[in-house]
């Protein structure tokens, strides 16, 4: 059977027109310019007349928890609340439990994965100091890259020995993904910090002073002389500070990319008094200024990607300052509206954020057949209305933590329908259609 999306406003590749959309089975058959697409009788028609229709999200860096840290979020509960804010794929991250650090429990995540997804899926290889005949032999048509946690990390993960790092770098074969940060000077700050304040955990608010811009930078830098000397494929995520944007733009190498995450993007270190550790992330929420550069950085190009660093966390655990809280938010559910909400504010065009959100990841991961509204691509597709402001409610998340830094703000957009693989798994209520998720192929 073919559905056919009638006289939506598309927004795709740079182009915003009225036109339909038609879907038979789990792709895209057709993608009509115009206000005149006679659909035939035997067709399921939608009336798309007022909505937006753009390509489904690609969130690049997410934290579903499944395995082992469930009590805060699952592979069900969070592909749900990403279908539920435009999100059709999502890369996870390998600091689970067990760590997936080895091809036989990356495999593990894939069996767990199939028929609990809502959304579709990939898992990153982690990188540990000892696991490179993993990196070496790891399926790279299977795996969004290699993640790398270059600083301020917990378990096995953390690589910072220097010969450990190059070795990465030189025999990797696919992307590889750090988390730049650097631990000693991390160690140093805290040290200093917990002196200052007479106590074992400061207050919240020195968050951004403890993991300071010069720790970022300082990781930073070593990602990207490695990156040079090897000539590999990086893409930095998170980036929160001005000084790592100009270093990314002086460096001005198209294998060298970079990541920023919409919390940064939306907050500043100001909102820490209002929302204390709820807004508690690694790399921390620094200055307006910084704030400012990243914006200024996906405007002109530096900053290629928008992710989310998706990390749900009971409440409880959230309870602390800047040692004690743990760190990260859930925002995957909210990150469509958060980016459309600056479109409104001026900061960026509709085209923009499609481009960033949704083509930008496909290209950089060479994602199979997503990313793109296009005859033959998957089907994988969000309607949008922009009719009447709508205020979050605590009732209305998704993810299993039950919060959102989100909670109390208003937005202009709304999520209407989310369609994966040609079903559609959110109708603007509720979820349907559960695990229409499927894993995600990479062209390389």
């Amino acid at each position: 059977m073919r559905t056919v999306f009638l006289n939506a406003n598309i927004i795709n590749e740079g182009e915003h027109y009225v036109g339909s959309l038609v879907v038979e089975g789990d792709v895209i058959k057709e993608v009509v310019r115009g206000a005149d697409y006679s659909p035939s009788p035997e067709d399921e028609v939608f009336d798309a007349k007022g909505m937006t229709l753009i390509p489904g999200v690609i969130d690049d860096h997410v934290h579903m928890r499944d395995p082992g840290l469930t009590h805060k979020g699952d592979m069900v509960t969070e592909t749900c609340a990403a279908s539920a804010g435009g999100v059709t794929t999502v890369f996870d991250m390998p600091n689970v439990s067990p760590q997936t650090t080895s091809l036989p429990l990356l495999e593990e995540r894939y069996a767990l994965a199939q028929g609990r997804c809502q959304v579709n899926y990939a898992f990153f290889l982690g990188a540990t100091l000892n696991n490179i005949e993993d990196i070496e032999q790891a399926d790279v048509t299977r795996i969004p890259g290699i993640k790398l946690f270059m600083g301020s990390s917990t378990g096995n993960m953390l690589v910072d020995d220097e010969a450990a790092l190059d070795k990465v770098f030189s025999e990797s074969r696919t992307l590889i993904m750090t988390h730049c940060e650097d631990t000693n000077r991390i160690n140093a700050n805290m040290q200093k910090a917990m002196e200052a304040c007479g106590c074992d955990d400061p207050d919240v608010s020195q968050h951004p002073k403890i993991r300071d811009a010069q720790a970022c930078l300082m990781s930073t830098q070593l990602a990207v002389n490695l990156a040079l000397k090897h000539d590999a494929q990086l893409h930095v995520a998170h980036l929160s500070t001005e000084a790592e944007v100009e270093l990314l733009r002086q460096t001005s190498n198209p294998k060298i990319t970079g990541e920023a995450c919409v919390a940064h993007l939306i907050y500043t270190d100001a909102d820490y008094t209002r929302l204390g550790t709820r807004i508690k992330c690694n790399p921390a929420i620094k200055s307006e200024s910084d704030r400012d550069a990243l914006r200024k950085a996906i405007l002109d190009g530096t900053i290629t990607v928008i992710g989310t660093d998706h990390a749900p966390h009971l409440l409880s655990e959230k309870e602390g300052g800047s040692k004690k809280a743990v760190s990260g938010m859930p925002m995957i559910q909210f990150s469509l509206q958060s980016m459309l909400q600056l479109s409104d504010e001026g900061l960026l065009s509709p085209e923009a954020v499609v481009k960033l959100m949704c083509h930008n990841p496909a290209e950089l991961f060479k994602v199979e057949k997503r990313g793109f509204l296009r005859p033959g691509y998957k089907a994988d597709f969000v309607l949008l209305t922009h009719d009447s402001p709508h205020t979050l409610e605590k009732s209305e998340i998704l993810s299993r933590c039950g919060w959102s830094p989100r909670e109390g703000d208003t937005f202009n957009w709304q999520i209407s329908q989310t369609w994966v693989n040609g079903k559609r798994v959110w109708n603007g209520k509720e979820i349907e259609c559960m695990g229409a998720g499927e894993p995600v192929r990479f062209l390389r």
